[in-house]
């Protein structure tokens, strides 16, 4: 059987009539689930007034939507549901009693989103396929026009629908988990005491380090203690507070205050009260800049382009074949108003003598460097 390709737009789904629209995205993983705010942030900006639902996979999306007043149902997958039939055949009947105006599948290249997206009752169903005919689409947009960075995806993916002359935007929405005002006030409240017990000032700048991640994406003890030394060498002034993964124990020797919490939303709030986070590529990376506060991801193995922060003065910095020193001189270099001193921009630009600056990626705080491509 010869497969229709999608060579022509269909009619743009309308902007009105729209109210009741499901998010499918069944992941359990952190940062998948965050770098899902934007097209939250899309939808709510496109179909003002609709209440919109989210099919995820185990509970952390409860609690990344758990502020954002348009969303009204999170229905969370059990994990391997497959090993939990009756839970999950029961939460999907539960999900298809109800007739949406506007199913989304934002995955690119996913099975199980799109057979959920196919059984789900729907007016509209909007997803990435090439083929006109057989996707379960009403709406089949094209891969190519996905973006390769996961959050901006799926944003790519309504405006090419929703719109009938297709132009790529430049804008973004960005990262966001919606913190509140109480929660930023509970955040800061944990800062000043641990500060004031570690006998660090909270002064600025204050400086969150999260020295986890999975496989080789993790950095080793010594090189973060290499890191350190060199960036409170080339920033004395800055206080430092440890952000303690999920299995509660220190990544850098207990040497600095630490913060631990199993609940995202207190460990964003805490990380919002901070002037610049430090992490590898993780999902507390996406966490801190949904949580607004500007954040470096380290990238060793994975790709920059597709998982980079951005926006509100994060950047990605490359460290393949990078000393822990040079890394450190890169993130001074890359904050001069908030991390560097005379003297110690001094030391950096000596230091960063045949380091590449196009190893820091995206423009921080005006500085003229090459900004991340799609």
């Amino acid at each position: 059987m010869n497969k229709t390709i999608v060579t022509t737009r269909q009619e743009p789904i309308p902007r009105k009539g729209i109210f009741r629209i499901l998010v499918c995205r069944p992941n359990h993983r952190l940062g998948n689930t965050i770098l899902l705010t934007p097209l939250i942030t899309e939808l709510e900006q496109r179909y003002k007034g609709a209440e919109i639902d989210i099919i995820s996979e185990g509970d952390i999306a409860e609690e990344v939507f758990a502020s954002f007043f348009s969303v009204k149902n999170v229905f969370c997958l059990p994990r391997r549901g497959f090993k939990h039939p009756v839970a999950f055949l029961g939460l999907l009947h539960q999900v298809r009693r109800t007739s949406y105006d506007l199913i989304v599948d934002p995955c690119l290249g996913s099975n199980f989103s799109r057979t959920l997206t196919r059984f789900l009752k729907g007016r509209y169903k909007l997803g990435f396929s090439d083929e006109a005919s057989g996707s379960g689409l009403t709406h089949a947009v094209p891969t190519s026009v996905a973006r390769k960075h996961m959050a901006k995806r799926p944003v790519n993916l309504l405006r090419w629908s929703a719109t009938e002359h297709w132009t790529e935007q430049r804008d973004y929405p960005t990262l966001d988990i919606r913190l509140t005002e109480p929660e930023h006030a509970q955040g800061r409240h944990v800062i000043g005491e641990l500060l004031s017990e570690s006998q660090q000032t909270v002064t600025p700048p204050v400086v969150g380090i999260f020295a986890n991640a999975t496989g080789a994406k993790r950095y080793p003890m010594e090189w973060w203690s290499e890191f350190i030394a060199t960036f409170k060498q080339l920033s004395p002034q800055a206080s430092i507070i440890e952000l303690i993964p999920a299995h509660g124990h220190s990544m850098l020797g207990a040497e600095w205050p630490g913060y631990y919490s199993s609940d995202i939303r207190r460990m964003g709030a805490v990380m919002a009260g901070m002037d610049l986070l430090i992490s590898a590529d993780c999902g507390v990376m996406h966490l801190a800049v949904a949580s607004k506060v500007p954040t470096v991801g380290m990238f060793s193995v994975t790709d920059a382009s597709v998982y980079a922060p951005y926006g509100l003065g994060s950047c990605p910095l490359l460290t393949r074949g990078m000393s822990a020193q040079e890394a450190a001189r890169q993130v001074v270099a890359a904050f001069p108003g908030l991390l560097g001193q005379p003297a110690a921009l001094a030391a950096v630009r000596s230091g960063t003598q045949g380091v590449a600056t196009d190893d820091l990626i995206g423009d921080p705080f005006g500085l003229d460097r090459r900004v991340l491509s799609p």
